[in-house]
């Protein structure tokens, strides 16, 4: 069975974390989006600590940030793979095809790769402001209970 360049950055650029892409390229055992999957599930469980806590979960935070990690590997091996020349694809993913059947990347498969490098960078660069406005919030509030 071919496997497509453009439908494997697809599922990582609008399904980031899910593992669906390393799930669609090796197979439902495929370890690591097993970890991708459950690290999603324990950043979405970790945003809902932190929204009930106010941002003040220890627990939260941690799994938070294996959602982000889990988002932004998405969006990394998106960018990888998309930009793979199309003989390393297909002799790694497709090597049962012959010349006529070779991958050709087109256009919507660099337009995956452009909006993977967007919106990785852009949700890196929230969660960072993020958490170090959160982590000063919480370094000025000891402040002020050290000093009364």
């Amino acid at each position: 069975m071919k496997k497509y360049k453009f439908l494997f950055c697809a599922l990582g650029l609008l399904l980031p974390g899910t593992g669906l892409n390393g799930f669609y390229l090796k197979s439902p055992k495929f370890f690591w989006s097993w970890i991708q999957l459950f690290a999603l599930i324990g950043g979405v469980a970790g945003w809902f600590l932190l929204k009930e806590y106010r941002f003040q979960s220890a627990p939260g935070w941690v799994l938070i940030s294996l959602g982000f990690i889990a988002m932004e590997a998405s969006w990394l091996t998106t960018i990888t793979f998309g930009l793979r020349p199309d003989e390393k694809w297909d002799a790694q993913f497709n090597p049962q095809l012959d010349a006529s059947q070779a991958t050709q990347s087109r256009w919507p498969t660099i337009l995956t790769v452009i909006f993977s490098l967007i919106l990785g960078a852009g949700v890196m660069m929230t969660f960072l402001a993020i958490s170090f406005e959160q982590y000063f919030v919480s370094q000025i509030s000891e402040a002020r209970k050290i000093s009364q």
